[in-house]
């Protein structure tokens, strides 16, 4: 979550959309409709051919690959080409897909020998960020964290050659168990001596403080 707040810039999405049938297309007939959906898929590639985003960057002085403008998307079952662009500026990103959208508009008019397509809506500036998510990043980096602590745990189990248990001296040294002996404090006290004295001493404490509350004789 911190490297996705302090470490990436937040970026800005904005979207143009252009209409793919021209005024030679009828929309009489389904062959005419098909025309159109076939439009589409030759539109999106000379859209985001080399020229044509070579002269946006070139138009707006940008300092970018031309690789990086090819986004360009075409809703299911429509015959509209959406253009999107994301820049950490939002003025910009604006910038760039309406002059994206008006220079592939001209550039299909030209090779393809017909009236280009329209833009039916230009880019808006965009106010809110695209990305990074935040809370996605923050989950991803739980759940990255998780996997990474299990597979350590399960590492080290697997690892961890060193007797544990009375089943791992048989297993292993092919002894059998006889007796086992208390893990010992420092003082040099078994476990059962200290857990007795414990209790010795809750019992005779309340003795000792009903005898220290006794008035004294003159």
């Amino acid at each position: 979550f911190a490297f996705s707040k302090i470490a990436l810039p937040p970026m800005y999405t904005s979207t143009s959309m252009m209409y793919a049938v021209s005024k030679e297309t009828t929309l009489t007939s389904l062959a005419d409709l098909q025309i159109g959906s076939q439009l589409t898929q030759d539109y999106k590639v000379i859209i985001t051919s080399r020229p044509v985003l070579e002269e946006v960057i070139g138009d707006l002085d940008l300092n970018i690959s031309y690789e990086i403008l090819k986004s360009i998307n075409n809703p299911a079952d429509t015959r509209i080409l959406a253009i999107t662009a994301t820049d950490p500026d939002p003025q910009m990103a604006k910038a760039i897909v309406d002059r994206t959208a008006s220079v592939s508009s001209g550039y299909i008019g030209d090779i393809m020998e017909m009236i280009p397509p329209k833009i039916i809506e230009e880019g808006q500036v965009p106010t809110q960020k695209s990305s990074p998510s935040n809370t996605r990043n923050a989950a991803l980096g739980a759940l990255l964290g998780l996997v990474l602590t299990c597979g350590i745990t399960a590492m080290q189990m697997i690892l961890n050659d060193t007797i544990q248990t009375e089943e791992d001296v048989e297993r292993y040294l092919d002894l059998t168990v006889l007796a086992s002996v208390p893990r010992r404090n420092e003082d040099g006290k078994g476990a059962e001596a200290e857990r007795k004295s414990k209790k010795k001493k809750a019992r005779t404490a309340p003795r000792e403080n009903q005898e220290s509350q006794k008035p004294e004789g003159r």
